[in-house]
C-alpha cells in the first residue's frame, strides 16, 4: 500500500500478553518446570514411581476429556441443521481425529520409554499432559505476575525473531495490553455511564440489548439470527470464561473480567480482574489511530466473535456507527487440511520451515496463493515456489551475463553490433512489457491478487527468454534491461529483494580480502593440477583429455561452493552468473542423483541384454540334430533328429513335419552363427557360454 500505491501509513500491531490461552500456558509451564525439579531431586526409585504414577494419570486425564467430546460429537445434529452447523461439526471431527491419533502416538512412545527405564524421557514427551495435571492441582496458587509476563515475553521476542528471518517489515508502533490497563478501565468505565454495559460479580458486559436499543447493529462482519453458539462463546470467553449465569443475556460479552485464583489481576471500579480479550484492541487502537480506522486486519476466523465485539465496544465508547473502514481477513493456513494451531499440535515454526527453505520462497510459496483464501503449506506448494525462484534466478542471471559481458579492450560487448529496434522481435517485447505492466497494475488494484502477479512476471521472463532465443546476438540491450528492472521492482514490493540492485541479492560478505580469498586459492589449485597434469602426460591427447577434465571439475565442484554458476554455451563460450552456493550445489546434487539413477537403469537394461544373450547362446549352441531331444511330446525321432511320431504313438502329420522342419532348420543357422562367434574369439562353445555366464554374475554383483 505504501510502496506501489503511495499511501501513507501507519502501521500498528498490538501485541496480546494477558488472555485466557496466555494464562494457563503460563501456569501450566511454570508448574510442570517445578514438578519436574521436585521430582528429580529425589532418590532414583522414587523419581521412578513419582513419574510413572503422574504420566499414568496425566494421560488418563486427556484419555477421558477426549472421550467426553468424541461422545459430544456423536451426537447427530438435527435434520434441518444448517450449512454452518454441519461444517463445524465435520471440523471438530477432523480435529478429533487428529487429537486422538496424537494421544494414541504418545501412549506407544510412553511404553517404549518405559521398557527403557528413561524417566527423563518419558517426563519431557508427556509434559504439556503432565502441566495440565498439576494446574489443575496447583494453578490456582499461581499469582505472581512476572510467570504470565515471562511467559509472554519468551513469545513475543520469539515473533518478532521470526519476522526479521521472514522479512516482515517492522511496525510504525508496538503496544502490549499490560501497559494499558488504566486506560482500559477508563474506556469500560465510559460505556458503563452510557448505560450500554453492566457489572455482575466484579465482571463487566456489554449489553447487546441495550446496544442495539441505542440503534447500533451487532454482528456485521458475520450476521446471525439467533443466540450465538455454544463454539462461538467458548471462542469469545475464552478457555477460562466467566460464568453464563453472570450475564443477563447469553449473547453478552465481557469487557472485564473478575479474575479468579491463579489469575494476574487489576484493580479496577468493580474490583480486582483483567481486561476481556476483545477490548484492548479497541482501547489501544483508538489511542494511537484515533476514533475510526481505516483498515483493521486479522485472520478470517477472528470475524466473530472478536472484530464484531470490538466493532461493538468501540461504537458503544464513541458513539458512532463505523468504528472501521475496511477489514483484511486473511485466510487460514492449511496443514494437511486442518488449520494450523496450537491446540491441534499440527503446527509448524517459522525456524523450523527456515531450515529446510529460505524466507524468499517462504514469502514466494503465499504469494501464489490468494490472501484472502485457506493456504496450503506443502511439500508440492513450496516446489512451485522453488520452481519459479529458480525461473527467476535464471532471468536475472542471464540479463546480468548480456550486460556484464565485455571485449579484449574492456568495452560493452553489446555496443560492438547491432544495439536493436531495427528487428521485428524488439518491438514485440516492447509490447509484451506494457502488456504485462498494465495487466499487474489491474491485478494489484483487484483485491492484491499476488497469484495472478507472480504469473504475469513469469510469462514475461517468457517473453524475454524467447527473445533472446531468437535474437541472443543482436538484443536491444536497454530494453531486456528495463524488463528486469520491472520484475525486480515488483519482487521488491512483494519483499523477495531487499536491496536496490537488479535482481536477488547476493549473500553479504565481509570484503576485501575475505572476498578474492576462496577464488583465488580455487584458481591457485585449478592451476597446479593443470600444471601437474601436463607434466604427467606423455601425449597430447591424453594431456588434452585430462585438462577438459580438470576444467569440467573445477566448473562443477569447486566454484559452486563460491557460488559461482559457468555456463558453457553452444557458440564455444562460457558465461559465469553469481549466485546462491546452496542452490548451486543443490543442483549438483540433484544432477549427480540423477546421473546415479540412469546408471542403474543403464545397468538393469545391461544385465537384462546379457541374460537375453546368454539364453539365446546356450539355445543356439545345441547342434540341430539334437534340437528336439529329450522332449517327451515326442515319441521317436529319425536319424536327422527330426520328430516321426507323437508321445500317444501317431505318426507325425504332413503340417505338423513341415512345422518341426523349419524349425530344425533356424535352429541350423543359429548354430553356425553360434559356431563361427566361438571361431571368430577362438575359444571352444563351452568358453564361449561361461564368458556370457560371468558377464551375467558380475552385472548381478554390481
Amino acid at each position: 500500500m505504501e510502496d506501489y500505491f503511495g499511501y501513507d501509513v501507519s502501521y500498528h500491531i498490538n501485541i496480546t500478553d494477558v488472555d485466557d490461552k496466555i494464562i494457563l500456558r503460563a501456569r501450566q509451564e511454570y508448574l510442570y518446570k517445578k514438578w519436574y525439579t521436585n521430582t528429580f531431586e529425589g532418590d532414583k526409585d522414587k523419581v521412578k514411581t513419582t513419574v510413572l504414577a503422574d504420566t499414568k494419570a496425566a494421560l488418563t486425564k486427556k484419555t477421558e476429556k477426549l472421550g467426553a467430546s468424541r461422545a459430544k460429537l456423536s451426537i447427530e445434529l438435527p435434520s434441518d441443521a444448517g450449512k454452518r452447523d454441519i461444517d463445524e461439526r465435520a471440523a471438530a471431527i477432523k480435529g478429533q481425529d487428529l487429537k486422538e491419533g496424537q494421544l494414541d502416538s504418545l501412549k506407544n512412545a510412553v511404553k517404549k520409554l518405559t521398557a527403557a527405564g528413561d524417566m527423563a524421557g518419558l517426563a519431557a514427551a508427556c509434559a504439556g499432559e503432565l502441566g495440565e495435571l498439576v494446574d489443575s492441582k496447583e494453578g490456582h496458587l499461581v499469582s505472581d505476575h512476572e510467570i504470565f509476563n515471562k511467559h509472554s515475553r519468551k513469545f513475543e521476542l520469539a515473533y518478532l525473531t521470526d519476522m526479521e528471518a521472514l522479512g516482515v517489515r517492522p511496525p510504525d508502533v508496538m503496544t502490549r495490553v499490560t501497559e494499558y490497563i488504566v486506560e482500559i478501565v477508563a474506556f469500560v468505565n465510559t460505556i458503563v455511564e452510557k448505560g450500554l454495559a453492566y457489572s455482575s460479580n466484579g465482571s463487566v458486559y456489554l449489553s447487546i440489548d441495550a446496544f442495539k436499543a441505542a440503534g447500533h447493529t451487532y454482528r456485521k462482519l458475520k450476521p446471525f439470527v439467533g443466540d450465538t453458539s455454544d463454539a462461538d462463546m467458548a471462542e469469545g470467553e475464552g478457555a477460562i470464561g466467566s460464568e453464563a449465569t453472570d450475564k443477563k443475556n447469553k449473547n453478552d460479552f465481557a469487557l472485564w473480567k473478575a479474575s479468579k485464583p491463579g489469575e494476574p489481576s487489576w484493580e479496577s471500579p468493580w474490583g480486582s480482574g483483567r481486561p476481556g480479550w476483545h477490548i484492548e484492541c479497541s482501547v489501544i487502537a483508538s489511542d494511537i489511530l484515533g476514533p475510526n480506522l481505516d483498515v483493521h486486519a486479522g485472520g478470517v476466523d477472528l470475524k466473530f466473535p472478536h472484530h464484531d465485539n470490538e466493532l461493538a465496544q468501540s461504537e458503544a465508547f464513541f458513539g458512532h456507527n463505523q468504528w472501521v473502514n475496511y477489514f483484511f481477513h486473511a485466510g487460514h493456513l492449511d496443514i494437511k487440511g486442518l488449520k494450523m494451531s496450537k491446540s491441534l499440535k499440527n503446527f509448524i515454526t517459522i525456524q523450523q520451515a527456515l531450515e529446510k527453505h529460505s524466507a524468499r520462497q517462504i514469502r514466494l510459496m503465499f504469494l501464489l496463493q490468494p490472501w484472502d483464501k485457506g493456504m496450503n503449506f506443502s511439500d508440492q506448494t513450496m516446489a512451485d515456489a522453488k520452481a519459479k525462484e529458480a525461473q527467476f534466478r535464471n532471468f536475472f542471471g542471464n540479463i546480468k551475463a548480456i550486460i556484464s559481458a565485455t571485449t579484449p579492450s574492456g568495452s560493452p560487448s553489446w555496443l560492438t553490433d547491432r544495439v536493436g529496434w531495427r528487428q521485428s522481435g524488439d518491438k514485440d517485447l516492447m509490447l509484451a512489457f506494457n502488456k504485462c505492466t498494465d495487466a499487474v497494475h489491474q491485478a494489484l488494484c483487484n483485491n492484491f491478487d499476488t497469484p495472478t502477479v507472480i504469473h504475469l512476471l513469469i510469462a514475461l521472463v517468457k517473453d524475454v527468454n524467447n527473445y533472446l532465443a531468437a535474437f541472443g546476438t543482436t538484443p536491444a540491450v536497454d530494453l531486456i534491461r528495463k524488463c528486469a528492472l520491472y520484475v525486480t521492482k515488483i519482487l521488491r514490493l512483494f519483499g523477495m529483494i531487499d536491496n536496490d540492485a537488479m535482481g536477488f541479492p547476493l549473500a553479504a560478505s565481509s570484503g576485501g580480502e575475505d572476498v578474492l580469498k576462496p577464488f583465488l586459492d580455487t584458481f591457485r589449485d585449478f592451476r597446479q593440477e593443470v600444471r601437474s597434469v601436463m607434466r604427467g602426460c606423455k601425449d597430447i591427447k591424453q594431456g588434452s583429455s585430462a585438462v577438459m577434465a580438470e576444467c569440467d571439475k573445477v566448473r562443477d565442484e569447486a566454484l559452486p561452493k563460491l557460488g559461482v554458476r559457468l555456463e558453457d554455451l553452444s557458440d564455444g563460450t562460457t558465461r559465469w552468473k553469481l549466485d546462491d552456493p546452496q542452490v548451486l550445489i543443490s543442483e549438483i546434487e540433484g544432477r549427480k542423483a540423477a546421473a546415479a539413477a540412469a546408471q542403474a537403469e543403464k545397468r538393469v537394461k545391461e544385465l537384462e541384454r546379457a541374460v537375453k544373450k546368454l539364453a539365446d547362446m546356450t539355445a543356439a549352441s545345441v547342434p540341430p540334430s539334437m534340437v528336439f531331444e529329450g522332449n517327451s511330446e515326442f515319441g521317436s525321432l529319425s536319424a536327422d533328429g527330426l520328430p516321426v511320431t507323437m508321445k500317444n504313438g501317431d505318426a507325425v502329420n504332413k503340417s505338423q513335419a513341415k512345422k518341426y522342419k523349419k524349425q530344425q532348420d533356424k535352429q541350423v543357422k543359429d548354430h553356425d552363427k553360434f559356431l563361427a562367434e566361438t571361431k571368430t574369439a577362438g575359444v571352444s562353445p563351452e568358453e564361449l557360454l561361461a564368458t556370457y555366464a560371468k558377464k551375467v554374475s558380475d552385472l548381478r554383483s554390481n
